[in-house]
């Protein structure tokens, strides 16, 4: 169904964004395709803050800008006690203490856990992270997005990076749960019923009168995995239950005192985030959407028509209901992760398992999501009760969901995880299967050996529906051009029709990690593995079309840059991989979203060349924010003050670079 929409108003994502935007013109109201300058209120590095600091020390950053703005955790190789690997948390924590950032260390739980429990991922704020599933602060209300490396380097000397709002989605959901269904339920529902990419690169608003009855835990479940359908936020409102949390958690850490925690800046015993007063000036001032608010599209899902299924083996968006697997035999069961290893989780376990034991040949690994979750889970009973069931214990971090540490899945084995990703060879060996269930679904399999439901429950139909609506109309605007940048660019069209194509496929694997590859070289490869041709064919000034999703895939930021060296101007797609269009603006390359014109391409050329040269000429005007072939016009976000500096500075690390000088 496709429905009209007009729009005055903002929703919540498109608020928050305007809260943490810097340098917009006076009476600039943030939607959706905005290019926004940002400061973040936190951004969350982890192991890879490793990675970062040679970055930031690069581009000639000294001090941190905000000492208060960063936070590293230590939780992804916890279980690797080499030298290399305790060297390089020793050095982490160096870095930490000399630039004065909060710091914790491994052993203290996983990072996402820690920036909710130590209430860095507050409501109404907005807070990023170098890893894709700072998606999960939505449960909580907190605007939260991954970004790259490059960006969190970028943070760490400026406090600033870039954002461009994507199309928002509202999510309703109505109806209650059935006792025993979780929002592990949920959520693998919601990726196994909409499974073709419906909110790609998507905000996610959830909203409808089934929220109400969810637990916090499991709205940060559903948002953690928002991550896996495919979304870049997944926000939850502020309600009674959010505050309920806070509540308790503020209660808790009152009782507790402040041992281990950093940055105690009143100085007078007061947790410096977890405290009444951010709660009662929380409670004054939530942030909603407005009436009028514009949503690409509206999802619904009915509450009471989940019921338990597993998802996989080997992706997310294949569902099964836990009963017509029975048959299937699982080697190894697993409830760890930030996703599902919080003290309800353990507590659904526990009572599944308690005066039993895991079946014979099963291995069960349990760690906790933080040590605080383990204690308390200890003073409750369910701890102990995994453990005398048979359950192996591992220490709170990320361990074998992520492919480290004790219990990977070796060949031919099948595993069953409360994990968030089932990815082919992520939890262990290519040549293992890996699916998806909620806690409950995971110790009653540990127990049974196999597939099992942990209650009785009939499996019933999906109720759910989508509504796309058609983009709100815009009242003509010039785009205005700082200087540097050019308002329009023109080229011959490159047509490469393929959806979902790949970085390999842009720029192959063999050479990611020569890091003396040469710009000249880079360009002689691009497009190797998609189109041996391509390089012969392309010339300097040319626009590349690509399909849908393109540079889906790993995070290389060569798949970008060999396209820029080979004098490719611009890169138009029906869409990108989010991390594409990141890497290709950080290094000062534009990536733009032009649906309407690749669908015209795609019905004029079709798919039997895999690069074709249209023989058409394109103006790209930034100023009018279109594309002109011919006599047809097609539409495109305009390419903001924030995303034309990043072009006119040739890249991220060149705009710290002249923003570090400029503060000299």
């Amino acid at each position: 169904m496709v429905k009209p929409n007009t729009t005055q108003g903002q929703n919540l994502v498109e608020k928050i964004a305007q809260k943490y935007a810097v340098g917009l013109k006076v009476g600039h109201m943030v939607h959706a395709g905005d290019y926004l300058s940002i400061r973040p209120a936190h951004v969350m590095t982890h192991d890879n803050t490793g990675a970062v600091i040679p970055k930031f020390n690069a581009i000639g950053a000294e001090k941190v800008a905000d000492p208060r703005q960063p936070v590293f955790t230590l939780d992804h190789n916890v279980q690797d006690m080499s030298e290399a690997n305790l060297a390089k948390y020793r050095k982490i924590e160096e870095f930490a203490s000399r630039m004065g950032v909060d710091f914790y260390p491994a052993g203290r739980g996983i990072g996402h856990q820690i920036m909710c429990e130590e209430g860095y991922a507050w409501p109404g704020t907005m807070m990023v992270a170098s890893d894709s599933h700072s998606n999960m602060y939505g449960g909580l209300g907190c605007l939260g997005t991954p970004i790259v490396r490059t960006d969190a380097a970028a943070l760490w000397a400026t406090g600033r990076t870039w954002w461009q709002v994507p199309p928002v989605a509202k999510v309703e959901l109505y109806g209650r749960l059935k006792p025993g269904v979780t929002g592990k339920d949920v959520i693998v529902t919601l990726c196994g019923y909409f499974n073709e990419d419906e909110v790609l690169n998507h905000a996610l608003e959830f909203a409808g009168d089934g929220v109400a009855a969810l637990s916090l835990n499991d709205r940060l479940t559903i948002a953690n995995m928002t991550t896996e359908w495919g979304a870049l936020v997944g926000l939850f409102p502020v309600d009674d239950v959010t505050f309920d949390w806070l509540e308790k958690r503020i209660a808790f850490v009152e009782k507790r005192g402040l041992e281990g925690v950093p940055s105690d800046a009143d100085g007078n015993g007061t947790h410096p985030r977890m405290n009444r007063k951010r709660l009662d000036e929380l409670k004054a001032n939530i942030a909603a959407a407005d009436a009028n608010a514009f949503y690409a599209r509206e999802l619904a899902l009915d509450l009471n028509s989940v019921t338990p299924h597993v998802s996989g083996p080997n992706h997310v968006k294949v569902m099964t209901p836990v009963t017509a697997m029975s048959h299937v035999k699982i080697d190894k069961a697993y409830l760890v992760s930030c996703v599902n290893s919080r003290l309800e989780d353990l507590a659904q376990a526990a009572a599944v398992v308690k005066g039993k034991k895991v079946a014979d040949g099963v291995k069960f690994y349990v760690a906790a999501a933080s040590s605080e979750v383990q204690a308390e889970s200890e003073r409750h009973g369910d701890w102990q009760a995994l453990l005398d069931a048979g359950a192996i214990e591992l220490p709170p971090g990320c361990g074998p969901c992520i492919g480290l540490g004790k219990g990977l899945l070796e060949d031919g084995e099948v595993g069953i995880s409360a994990t968030n990703r089932n990815f082919k060879g992520r939890m262990g060996s290519k040549n293992a299967e890996a699916y998806l269930a909620s806690p409950a679904v995971v110790a009653a399999s540990a127990l049974a050996g196999r597939f099992t439901m942990p209650f009785e429950m009939e499996t019933t139909p999906v109720e759910g529906s989508i509504t796309i609506a058609e983009k709100a109309s815009k009242a003509a605007s010039t785009t205005t051009i700082i200087d540097g940048f050019p308002s329009s660019v023109e080229g011959d069209l490159v047509f490469c029709h393929m959806d979902n194509l790949n970085t390999d496929g842009i720029y192959p694997g063999k050479y990611t990690y020569k890091d003396d590859f040469t710009p000249e070289q880079q360009a002689e490869v691009v497009m190797e593995n998609y189109d041996p041709e391509f390089g012969q064919l392309v010339k300097k000034t040319d626009i590349l079309v690509g399909g849908f999703n393109f540079g889906t895939g790993s995070s290389r930021e060569q798949a970008a840059t060999a396209l820029k060296y080979r004098g490719i101007t611009l890169v138009l797609a029906g869409s990108f991989s989010e991390t594409y269009k990141r890497n290709a603006l950080n290094n000062g390359f534009l990536a733009i979203e032009a649906p309407e014109l690749v669908n015209h391409l795609k019905e004029n050329f079709g798919a039997d060349k895999l690069t074709v040269l249209t023989k058409m000429h394109a103006v790209v005007d930034f100023a009018r924010s279109e594309v002109r072939v011919g006599d047809a016009v097609y539409a495109i976000s305009p390419v903001g003050a924030a995303a034309q500096e990043l072009v006119v500075t040739d890249g991220l690390e060149n705009w710290v670079k002249k923003a570090l000088e400029s503060q000299k």
